[in-house]
């Protein structure tokens, strides 16, 4: 007789950094991705997972997942550095809006695939810093560099909600009393 043991689902909260290291500012999500792994290393309900640039490669870390929270660099016409937090509706829509980088419509096209299939998670959340330099070089430019705690405090703030969200009302009202 054969036993078959289920295996746990994932944990609820993904943290997805995604972006080329090997081409400056580019190389941002997977920075943030580490400043943030730190801080959840030891938390059940999150898991860090550095996406480089596999794009759809992707696709299975996003299944039974609640929430996802992508880390990359995000062009918009802002000033180098500048830190933006996009939505759901936003990111479906920015990654439909044609790409600049080949990662970028790797990220577009690994969404939309999932929300083609069913497993595009019920909350996503993009926090992008927009580049400076998107060219072959190692590190980021000092701009994208000094942008790395804002973006490091929005990613928190975004994974600490989701957390509490799925702890239940009891624990958000008493974590407001304190």
């Amino acid at each position: 007789m054969e036993i078959f043991h289920q295996s746990a689902p994932p944990p609820p909260v993904l943290v997805l950094g995604v972006g080329n290291m090997l081409l400056g500012d580019d190389g941002v999500g997977p920075i943030l991705l580490n400043k943030v792994s730190e801080r959840y290393t030891r938390v059940h309900e999150v898991e860090c997972v550095d996406g480089g640039t596999q794009g759809l490669a992707l696709l299975g870390y996003l299944a039974e997942r609640t929430t996802l929270v992508l880390l990359d660099a995000y062009s918009s016409g802002k000033a180098p550095g500048e830190v933006t937090v996009l939505s759901k509706s936003e990111v479906l829509a920015a990654g439909a809006r044609r790409a600049t980088t080949a990662h970028e419509g790797n990220a577009g096209e690994l969404l939309a695939v999932a929300q083609f299939v069913g497993e595009l998670p019920k909350q996503v959340f993009l926090v992008g810093v927009e580049p400076e330099r998107v060219r072959t070089e190692l590190g980021l430019s000092v701009s994208v560099e000094a942008a790395l705690p804002a973006a490091c405090a929005c990613a928190f703030g975004i994974i600490e909600q989701a957390i509490c969200e799925l702890a239940g009302p009891s624990s958000r009202s008493a974590s407001s009393v304190i």
